[in-house]
């Protein structure tokens, strides 16, 4: 069983190795010389074939009998089993149609032509757009498949596949001319589903592992050594930055400024308020729900009425980074910083990265400033303030006053939407601020006459406003974080039993608190708040609370992990909502699989990086080593749990839009790489050098490179599909 162990882990070395060495290669070789030399190589498939096997070997020679361990280690098997599979016997291509043509064949990437089990035909193509925008919103083909004893219509869309007799067919490209579409094509009946049994025994056991009574994790938390550790963990946080002084902007009163947020406009492809465009606007510039002492509305009309003053107004929140770095930026900038003598200063930078020049950390950092600044400068122009209803034929469209307005309108309508604004202007300008809420009042009439049936309902428009403001998501996670870590104290100390009932009350108090955020933003929108990224985080903090509330009767430890992880979940809520996406996703990108696998796995690196604070602090604190030790297993077991949950999501997400569910781009490479790194800190049975704790904390401070070269290693060295996260 020796001899068997070091064969077990020199080859486990080597297969992590050969991963890290593919993914430099790619970088000066290209994606095309891995998949050939290295990924799809025979000896690469070689390597995990006797990696599986000596594993087999050695587990069995140990004969291990604890279940959760078991499924654990043969749900990689059964993945492992399944990647060969799809390596074997699946066939991958593309269709290409033009609209009224048929085909009964797929091309291969040899170029080979091979038959289909079925005639498919190109109906139509259609690029549907987000209204009143060019950005598209999703790529559909509508295409008929005949087997020769029957038909089927379907529509392939961007994360909607169609499977016919085995085959799958995903949406991949398309023709400039609208005339044809690109189908990529992946018949996989027998990988897909082994790998999909692969992935469930695997969720599961990592969530046993965790809730285990004979389990290693139980017993950590049993142990008296961990009282003492957390007197030895301090984590710092300083925030400080300082405001130049500058003019007072002229602003509207409070009033007049709230009574425009009343007023409705087509914003995210919805009737809302103003009210929601304004925080929305405010918190992508600024960072937040407010500006100084200026509401949300205050500051969208001060742009809209005041903006020359405006201009100079530091709004503007610089990210720390290359960009504000490389140009000396301040923390907070006003539009005409941007705009000096010799024109606009990113405008150089801006160029380059939208021709494909650059493509690095700095120019898309540009790119995030320039949308900015855009958002300001459309603003300006008017064409986001879609505020005047029209009705023609029966069809409610909502215009800006510098839209394209259609023939068929008549002259007194298109009258009134040219110059509404500018009548109003004037009594903003001449300071007749109750003329100015009267002439706001008419609007509104205006609106209710010709909105129709595209207006909200009282109850939405009531929900709507009470939603926004209630910062649901900010108040909550710091409710749920702090909650979590005094849970957790209170766990060390074992001092639960006298605070559980406590515990649960406040959970159940926070559960209420969101479920009426949930409940009014369902009446907001009409359907069940699963529909977007912030949505799902939301639910999926709902859901883990629920969980919590319903399993601690019988684990206790269930209300810690509640309030954890419900509190990451709306960290990441909080923070997507400080940066709001005006502007449209990629619709393939516009999926909640996505921002579930981006969200676990980033839950998973704040657990680690506990563990990399903790082997720091017990190597220059050796007496305090081994009480740092336990409690770095304690992150360290929920940090692999989600790491290798949020992984699979991210294959399963890959397979439902791209047809594949593993393309070793570099990210989702490192990120296998850092999970087997870390998963060699939980086998200290077989590893006995891990039981020392200096050499444990060692090997966990040197693991987390793994997670730097995962995260900006990809994003700013290595480049990839992954390198926009």
């Amino acid at each position: 069983m020796h001899i068997m162990k070091k064969i077990v882990i020199a080859l486990y070395i080597v297969v992590i190795a050969v991963m890290a060495v593919a993914t430099i290669v790619e970088k000066y070789q290209g994606t095309s010389y891995v998949a050939d030399h290295y990924y799809g190589s025979w000896w690469f498939s070689l390597l995990w074939a006797l990696l599986t096997i000596a594993g087999i070997a050695y587990f069995l020679g140990r004969k291990v009998r604890r279940l959760s361990t078991l499924t654990l280690h043969l749900s990689f098997v059964i993945i492992l089993l399944g990647a060969l599979l799809t390596h074997l016997t699946a066939e991958k291509g593309i269709i290409y149609l033009r609209t009224g043509q048929g085909t009964d064949r797929y091309m291969t990437a040899d170029m080979q032509l091979h038959p289909l089990p079925f005639a498919v035909r190109l109906d139509r193509f259609e690029v549907t757009y987000h209204e009143g925008t060019t950005a598209a919103a999703d790529y559909a083909s509508t295409i008929t498949m005949d087997d020769g004893t029957h038909q089927e219509q379907a529509t392939v869309s961007m994360n909607n596949i169609v499977s016919f007799h085995g085959v799958r067919l995903y949406q991949s490209s398309f023709d400039e001319d609208m005339q044809g579409s690109i189908l990529a094509m992946n018949s996989d009946p027998w990988g897909i589903p082994v790998t999909y049994l692969g992935y469930a025994l695997l969720f599961l056991s990592l969530v046993w592992m965790l809730l285990d009574p004979k389990g290693t994790y139980r017993r950590l938390l049993r142990s008296p050594l961990l009282k003492r550790s957390m007197m030895v963990l301090a984590l710092l946080h300083l925030t400080s930055y300082l405001s130049p002084l500058h003019a007072t902007p002229r602003v509207l009163p409070q009033e007049t400024a709230e009574k425009f947020g009343q007023l409705f406009m087509v914003y995210n492809d919805r009737v809302c308020p103003v009210q929601t465009y304004a925080i929305d606007f405010t918190k992508k510039l600024y960072g937040k729900r407010s500006y100084q002492d200026y509401t949300a509305e205050q500051v969208l009309t001060g742009f809209v009425f005041f903006h020359d003053d405006w201009l100079n107004e530091p709004v503007i929140k610089v990210k720390g980074g290359e960009l504000k770095e490389r140009l000396n930026m301040p923390d907070y900038a006003s539009m005409n910083y941007f705009f000096g003598k010799n024109g606009y200063i990113l405008g150089p930078y801006v160029q380059e990265y939208y021709q494909g020049q650059q493509q690095e950390s700095f120019h898309k950092q540009v790119a995030k400033m320039d949308e900015k600044l855009m958002l300001v400068l459309e603003l300006h122009k008017g064409s986001p303030l879609k505020l005047l209803p029209y009705q023609d034929k029966g069809i409610t469209k909502w215009y800006a006053p510098t839209d394209n307005l259609p023939d068929s309108m008549n002259e007194e309508h298109r009258k009134y939407i040219r110059d509404v604004f500018t009548l109003l202007n004037g009594e903003i300008q001449a300071g007749n601020y109750e003329r100015a809420n009267a002439f706001i009042d008419k609007m509104a009439a205006y609106q209710k006459t010709f909105g129709g049936s595209s207006l909200p309902t009282p109850t939405q428009v009531k929900a709507e406003r009470i939603y926004n403001k209630v910062a649901f998501a900010t108040i909550l996670f710091m409710v749920c974080l702090t909650m979590g870590i005094l849970s957790f104290v209170l766990l060390v100390l074992n001092k639960t039993r006298h605070t559980f009932l406590a515990q649960r009350v406040i959970l159940l108090l926070v559960f209420l608190a969101l479920s009426s955020g949930l409940i009014l933003r369902w009446i907001i929108t009409g359907t069940i708040p699963m529909s977007n990224g912030y949505e799902t985080m939301l639910f999926l903090a709902w859901s883990i609370m629920l969980l919590a509330l319903i399993v601690c009767r019988w684990f206790s430890i269930m209300l810690t992990f509640g309030f954890l992880l419900s509190g990451f979940f709306l960290l990441v809520s909080h923070i997507s909502q400080m940066d709001p996406q005006i502007t449209h996703l990629m619709p393939v990108l516009n999926s909640p699989l996505l921002t579930l696998h981006v969200s676990v796995i980033m839950m998973s690196f704040a657990f680690l990086a506990f563990t990399c604070v903790c082997g720091i602090t017990a190597l220059m604190m050796r007496q305090k080593a081994e009480e740092l030790k336990l409690l770095s297993q304690l992150f360290l077991f929920p940090a692999l749990t989600t790491l290798g949950i949020g992984i699979f999501i991210g294959a399963i997400w890959a397979n439902v839009s791209w047809g594949t569910y593993w393309s070793w781009d570099p990210k989702e490479t490192w990120a296998l790489i850092t999970f087997m790194i870390y998963a060699v800190g939980v086998h200290e049975q077989s590893l006995s050098f891990l039981r020392k704790p200096q050499y444990y904390h060692l090997y966990m401070t040197l693991a987390f490179l793994t997670i730097l070269m995962t995260y900006f290693g990809v994003n700013y060295f290595l480049g990839g599909m992954h390198s926009y996260a």
